[in-house]
């Protein structure tokens, strides 16, 4: 009966590889979650739409290819940079430039930047797993990865009411009609939530495995019937045509070396290392789950490849920038997209990363997955980010972090509170002495830095208490014995009467 309900559990840990028609679908689901994140970095910097997407499929399979095949993780662009990016980019210094030659400047920002995360890797894999859990233990990395669902939530909710715009960036429709609009963004936002959850909870064997792509599909043709109904039309036009026709090559730059950009981008990399590591840890927790329920023996030890991971986050970054991308690391939607489906396999995530530079380079194919709604995308993103940040619960639990500790409820608390705190009264980045700090990797470093504190001199506190704590336990001890003795000689005398 065991064996019976291990061979059940469905699910691809990352050496193993689906069949073909599967591995396609699977792939597809990773694309279609990676996309509007990595689409909107590139609109918001101002980087060409096409080569931000291919960028994103090279510099994963390079990620996949330095790490040996052992980590399956997806690389896109990332918001912590596009603060910087953006600045960079609209600077008097750069004013009149051509966009390529001002993409081509911040590219050499990005190359550089790939470098941060490299030394930080190789210092990771010089001490060890153990070394590095005492500056990120459980208590930093699982609120980090709560705070990245968290700052999220305010995305996912205004992307779940968002009605389409056009190519001019205004609400293509009819002033009488916005009320209407908004509540249709709505039915079609929560078609796609909850058609995702009962896919996901509900639906078995292979289909249990698609519901990131079943649920959004089942939100485009709500939109779609919407649309003949009411004449209300959801869905999206690509806001720039850098190629035109079917068949365009994405439009590739090379870097141009500036000290300028270097400056302004490479130091948002120290911000993105803890939000990878804590990436790292959750899909430890959840491969080596599967592989257990799947009755494997094989211990995939994701967290002790924390070093590699960073390493491979640099190296994604390098080959992003030279080709016209712009920085990111590994994505916590894809992640939550494997947690939900139960797919870590590599080849699926490698399929994925052919998918994307395949449609990158077919503009009607691009217009195609950007047309999606982004009320679709909104009810998808409730689901994804807030799996993230159960994630972040996951870690907690899984590491048995002592919720009643005086230091880890200090850590955790002034972690959450910088993070969200910063994300819903400043905007995403805290005003700090003349510095704009991105509210994640504020909360991160100030984690860091107070466990690190607060960890001074544990060692002796913890000595002591156990010491305290034995000494209270012989006195409780001798107490009971001299009272078990006090009993006997009752008894006897007793007895005697």
């Amino acid at each position: 009966m065991t064996i019976s309900k291990k061979q059940q559990v469905i699910g691809y840990l990352p050496d193993e590889r689906p069949p073909l028609w599967k591995l396609f679908l699977y792939a597809l689901q990773q694309v279609i979650v990676m996309f509007p994140a990595t689409v909107a970095v590139a609109i918001i910097t101002g980087f060409h739409i096409s080569t931000t997407i291919f960028a994103s499929g090279l510099a994963t399979i390079c990620f996949i290819l330095v790490t040996g095949k052992k980590i399956p993780l997806y690389y896109g662009s990332s918001f912590s940079y596009v603060a910087a990016i953006g600045s960079l980019m609209a600077s008097e210094q750069l004013a009149g430039l051509a966009l390529n030659d001002k993409i081509a400047i911040a590219q050499f920002g990005i190359v550089m930047s790939g470098f941060i995360s490299i030394i930080a890797g190789i210092i990771v894999k010089c001490f060890g797993r153990e070394s590095i859990e005492k500056v990120l233990p459980p208590t930093v990395t699982g609120p980090i990865a709560m705070i990245i669902g968290l700052t999220l939530a305010g995305t996912a909710l205004k992307d779940a009411a968002s009605i389409a715009i056009d190519t001019a960036g205004k609400i293509a429709v009819d002033q009488s009609q916005i009320a209407l609009a908004n509540n249709m963004a709505w039915v079609v936002s929560l078609v796609t939530l909850l058609a995702t959850i009962l896919f996901s909870v509900y639906l078995k064997g292979v289909w249990g495995q698609l519901p990131i792509l079943l649920g959004p599909l089942l939100g485009c043709a709500t939109a779609f019937v919407i649309n003949l109904t009411t004449g209300i039309d959801l869905f999206k036009v690509l806001p720039e045509a850098a190629n035109s026709g079917i068949f365009a090559l994405p439009t590739f730059t090379l870097p141009k070396p500036s000290l300028m950009a270097v400056m302004a981008i490479m130091p948002i990399a120290i911000a993105t290392i803890p939000e990878s590591t804590a990436h790292v840890f959750q899909l430890d927790i959840y491969v080596n789950n599967l592989a257990k329920k799947k009755g494997s023996n094989k211990d995939y030890k994701i967290g002790d490849k924390l070093g590699l991971n960073l390493i491979g986050d640099g190296i994604g970054d390098i080959v992003s920038g030279f080709v016209g991308g712009p920085a990111g690391t590994n994505y916590g939607e894809n992640i939550s997209a494997m947690a939900i489906t139960r797919v870590f396999s590599i080849p699926v995530l490698l399929g994925a990363a052919v998918i994307a530079m395949v449609v990158a380079c077919f503009t009607p194919l691009v217009n195609a997955i950007y047309a999606i709604p982004t009320a679709v995308i909104g009810g998808l993103e409730v689901y994804l980010f807030g799996a993230i940040a159960a994630q972040g619960i996951a870690i907690l639990i899984e590491k048995k972090a002592d919720m009643f500790s005086s230091k880890n409820v200090a850590v955790i608390a002034t972690i959450m509170v910088i993070g969200v705190g910063g994300q819903y009264g400043f905007g995403g980045n805290i005003p700090f002495f003349g510095i704009d700090i991105p509210c994640v990797a504020g909360a991160a470093i100030f984690g860091i830095l107070l466990n690190l504190v607060l960890s001074i001199g544990e060692k002796k506190r913890n000595a002591h208490a156990q010491a305290t704590e034995t000494d209270e336990t012989e006195i409780i001890l001798e107490k009971a014995e001299s009272t078990d003795e006090a009993k006997e000689v009752v008894s006897k005398e007793t007895m005697s009467v």
